[in-house]
């Protein structure tokens, strides 16, 4: 039996993926694992690569988007570094999107170019 937070994690995942499909993104991979960092969903918006963080919550009282600490978000970033190396796309625009759930209402929202690269 898997653990209740992440069945929790990967329902949002597909809740995610499902919404994003929806907008006309392409979903290409999902968790993308580096030893620094993961990355829940990669998906091409035209010319433009998009990591995806997903987060979820069951309380109301605290949104999902407030949980992605500056730390958080530079390990995603590290990570986003990686794979468009290790993809060898050097020459392709990128950005950062955030999709979250709150499992207790049902309700998604989706925060575009939610943070930036820079260190």
């Amino acid at each position: 039996m898997k653990e209740p937070r992440k069945q929790l994690g990967q329902e949002a995942e597909l809740l995610a993926e499902e919404f994003l499909r929806g907008r006309g993104l392409e979903i290409i991979e999902k968790n993308v694992f580096f030893k620094f960092g993961e990355i829940d969903l990669v998906a091409r918006d035209g010319d433009t690569i998009v990591f995806v963080e997903v987060r979820s919550r069951t309380r109301p009282d605290i949104h999902p988007a407030a949980t992605i600490t500056r730390t958080k978000q530079q390990h995603i970033v590290r990570a986003a570094e990686a794979y468009l190396q290790r993809h060898r796309l050097t020459d392709i625009m990128a950005r950062f999107d955030v999709v979250t759930v709150c499992t207790s209402s049902g309700q998604i929202e989706y925060f575009p170019n939610a943070f930036e690269a820079g260190r």
